[in-house]
């Protein structure tokens, strides 16, 4: 009885070294042209919310290490994760590309990239991570949706059920209100950091 437990321990211990031995050569193989992947998605977003910038400058990226601070009351659940600066031809900043990751979707992390000018205008959004459901908050990837965040120069946008939506309020999504809220929020939380930065209209130092 021992010997057979021994052995049939013996099994499964090389069962779970073959196993992880296994996942760590697909992870090795995996990891770089998901990077690269990565990199290509996020390099798309960057000119789909500025298509007038002629390069973005990610080596000198913003330091966001005090973002959270920015957020922590009015946009709790809001991260930024990134703030890109977008040049001109003559390499002179024109506005920033942001990542910004909202938690309270209706299926989890919403993460987009969105493009605000130097003069507070928000240039539009384009998502990175965005896991709603099918045929309802997942129809945030549709331009009737996105496209009603170019152009706004506004502090703060509303979420209405409106069919004829204010200047500073987004049509929700017909039956996902929760993700358009949490889009919402999200832009929301982008634009106060925005104003945060020095340099920008009504920015601080």
């Amino acid at each position: 009885m021992n010997k057979q437990i021994i052995k049939n321990t013996l099994i499964l211990v090389g069962i779970t070294l073959i196993a992880g031995l296994a996942l760590g050569l697909v992870y090795d193989i995996t990891k770089d042209p998901i990077a690269k992947q990565h990199q290509l998605t996020k390099e798309r977003a960057c000119k789909s919310v500025f298509k007038e910038a002629d390069s973005f400058d990610t080596e000198h990226a913003l330091d966001v290490s005090k973002a959270s601070e920015v957020l922590k009351e009015e946009y709790e659940g809001c991260s930024i994760e990134e703030v890109i600066p977008a040049l001109d031809k003559d390499g002179t900043c024109i506005g920033y590309a942001m990542t910004v990751t909202c938690s309270e979707g209706y299926g989890g992390d919403i993460t987009f990239m969105m493009g605000v000018t130097i003069d507070g205008t928000l240039n539009g959004i384009d998502f990175l991570t965005l896991n709603e459901t099918a045929g309802l908050g997942m129809n945030a990837k549709e331009d009737n949706f996105k496209n009603q965040f170019q152009g706004k120069q506004a502090e703060k946008l509303d979420v209405t059920k409106n069919d004829s939506p204010g200047e500073d309020e987004i049509q929700a999504i017909s039956a996902a209100t929760i993700t358009s809220n949490a889009v919402t929020k999200g832009v929301n939380a982008g634009l106060a950091y925005f104003r945060t930065i020095d340099g920008t209209k009504g920015g601080e130092s």
